[in-house]
């Protein structure tokens, strides 16, 4: 009699349990779609777009690759020590509370000014440069978090300058790379209604067709490539970079990535998007340079992953390599991407631009750098 009374309470029991599993993928699908989760994935690049990939020397016919050998994983035997201090590391990787930001709105933009540059820092690598009268958006991203859902992942630390509806007219948008903290579907797509063009390495364009951006807004550069921007004055220019791309967990690297030159009548910037050190810094520098300004990422470097992020001192290296004269760093204290110190990266940045006497600019998110008339640094990230 008990092991036909332990009968049926094993098929409740295994009842139960699908229940549960029914109810938390129901949930999870639920979940899913009601985030619009899948679509911010994008696409994979396919038809005309994937043909002109596979002529790029820069595509090994499944990937695209780096300029030199690069590992985009956790370097070999630091797997333990990265899991130790991601569980037990004692570094403030977020700040105690709220720090300045400049609060932006329509006014604060002079959509008369037709010379000079004008550089501002939004957050994380997210910058309006006014060049020459030309005003160019790079890697915009609004969300509360950059992360594929709008419930988990990196968020904000400050939150953006300016509301996107208020940004000024937008003569072109730089994308660098399809990760999501560069790439953000619903600020591109509400970014695509007022008509502007975006600029990015080959088969990014992928994912913005996807998402309903017409093809005429989309321009795609395999690196050393330009487009012409406006009337002909601004010149966008792709260029190597030491990273990798993906927005799933699988198939990474089906897309480029790219750092950029914008070249108008009077300046030249660089801006960096996401890069690991590698001597192309002064390649670039040879051809493209002088810079009055470079954009270089200083944030999210560690130990594990010394190949596909630069950490500030070598960032100071590739602005000497670049041939720049202002160095604005970007790439850090907005979100949460690694093991340091949220403020480490700049502390460095600055520690390493005074013995190199190089001219730094560390605005305050919403914060303005105009090239003749540099404001001294104040560490307001101490505050």
């Amino acid at each position: 009699m008990a092991l036909l009374k332990s009968k049926p309470k094993r098929k409740r029991g295994k009842m139960i349990a699908w229940l549960i599993l029914v109810l938390v993928l129901a949930s999870a699908g639920a979940l899913v779609f009601s985030t619009d989760y899948l679509s911010t994935f994008g696409a994979d690049p396919s038809g005309a777009r994937l043909e002109r990939i596979k002529k790029s020397p820069n595509f090994n016919g499944q990937t695209f690759i780096n300029p030199i050998p690069t590992s985009t994983g956790l370097k070999s035997g630091t797997h333990m020590d990265t899991l130790k201090r991601w569980v037990f590391g004692r570094e403030k990787t977020r700040p105690d509370g709220p720090y300045p930001v400049a609060a932006l709105d329509k006014k604060s933009f002079n959509p008369g000014a037709k010379d000079g540059l004008r550089v501002t820092w939004l957050g994380h690598s997210t910058l309006l440069i006014e060049i020459d009268g030309y005003r160019v958006l790079t890697d915009p991203v609004w969300g509360q978090r950059c992360s594929p859902s709008s419930l988990a992942g990196p968020a904000r630390f400050h939150p953006a300058p300016i509301a996107l509806a208020d940004l000024p007219s937008l003569d072109a948008v730089i994308i660098s790379h399809d990760h999501h903290d560069h790439l953000e579907k619903a600020t591109v797509t509400a970014l695509a209604k007022t008509g502007t063009r975006f600029v990015m390495p080959l088969g990014v364009g992928a994912h913005l067709e996807k998402w309903g951006i017409p093809n005429q807004q989309i321009v795609e550069l395999d690196w050393w490539e330009s487009a012409k921007i406006g009337d002909g004055g601004l010149t966008l220019t792709s260029l190597p970079a030491r990273h990798f791309s993906g927005r799933k967990p699988w198939g990474a690297n089906r897309t480029q990535w790219a750092s950029f030159a914008v070249s108008g009548p009077g300046h030249n910037v660089y801006f960096s998007g996401d890069t690991g050190f590698f001597p192309g810094f002064k390649e670039i520098g040879q051809k493209l340079g002088p810079f009055d300004m470079t954009m270089i990422k200083i944030g999210a470097f560690d130990r594990s992953w010394p190949d596909i992020h630069l950490n500030p001192e070598q960032a100071i290296q590739a602005h000497q390599d670049l041939d720049g004269r202002i160095f604005l760093p970007i790439h850090w204290g907005t979100f949460n991407l690694a093991l340091h110190a949220w403020n480490d990266p700049i502390r460095r940045a600055v520690k390493a631009a005074g013995e190199a006497g190089i001219i730094l600019a560390a605005p305050i998110p919403g914060g303005r750098v105009d090239t003749d008339h540099p404001v001294p640094v104040e560490a307001w990230w101490e505050n």
